[in-house]
């Protein structure tokens, strides 16, 4: 598929990708296309080391509404994907793959985060929200178990039990400010000074060596689930001994010691 892409579009800036969700007329709602453009941009990622950070977003008036209803009410036709669960597995699979890229994911959010739009925001690496954001676990609003797509892994782990849990039970949405003051977001601006609040992120982002930041990025989600901390140290241990092998190393002592910013190499 490639760059052929219609529900999503992909800028490159640099070293780093912004990933903007093109469905505005829909609020960016998830399509049976935008989950195969989706899982194709998400899946060629893992061995694009040209990308180093990847910036995702809405076009419009909201970040992603969350499943296309009407459409996925209307076409009830099987998809032989997603590991024999069909559609569920399918879109699953982006938010796997979101997890598994070696790149951070800065999400810009703003106006609705809804269900798997909200999965979207979960599952990168830092979200910074807009004013108008409101974010909330709509599946149970549906009929549906607000236990989908890798929300009752993502949440609880972010904001804790509690929070989650009125969340996840109620499907009430949580606001910009709320989010901020749960540690959900790392900062909330005017929606119209997103895309300026992101490039300090992305400067102190890619301040990191390369193989730094993937690994970073990698050992955080292992430890997360370690079973203790020797396993959680074991995974320290092995990534400090490789970055130290690589010239970035020496690069960044000198520079630390110089006072300037690294001029770091590909690894």
């Amino acid at each position: 598929m490639g760059q052929d892409y219609s529900t999503i579009t992909v800028e490159k800036r640099g070293e780093v990708d912004w990933l903007t969700l093109d469905r505005p007329d829909s609020l960016n709602a998830i399509s049976l296309r935008m989950v195969e453009e989706l899982n194709d941009y998400f899946g060629r990622l893992y061995n694009d080391g040209s990308v180093r950070v990847v910036v995702m977003r809405g076009a419009g008036k909201a970040f992603c509404a969350g499943l296309d209803i009407k459409e996925r009410s209307e076409d009830r036709g099987e998809i032989p994907f997603g590991g024999g669960f069909g559609f569920q597995g399918y879109l699953a699979d982006v938010y796997l793959k979101m997890r598994r890229c070696p790149q951070p994911i800065l999400a810009l959010v703003h106006g609705a985060a809804c269900g798997g739009g909200f999965a979207f925001a979960l599952a990168s690496d830092i979200r910074i929200a807009g004013e108008s954001a409101r974010m909330n676990s709509a599946f149970i609003k549906l009929g549906l178990s607000s236990c989908d797509m890798g929300v009752s892994y993502f949440l609880p782990r972010l904001v804790g039990q509690s929070l989650a849990s009125e969340l996840m039970l109620t499907g009430r949405f949580i606001t910009a400010q709320r989010a901020l003051a749960a540690n959900l977001v790392s900062e909330v601006v005017p929606d119209d000074q997103l895309e300026s609040a992101a490039q300090g992120w992305i400067d102190d982002l890619l301040a990191a060596s390369p193989m730094g930041l993937r690994m970073t990025k990698e050992g955080l989600q292992m430890a997360t689930d370690a079973g203790s901390l020797e396993a959680a140290m074991a995974i320290e241990n092995r990534n400090q001994i490789m970055t130290s092998a690589s010239p970035n190393f020496h690069e960044g002592m000198t520079a630390f010691l110089e006072k300037r910013r690294p001029d770091y190499t590909p690894d």
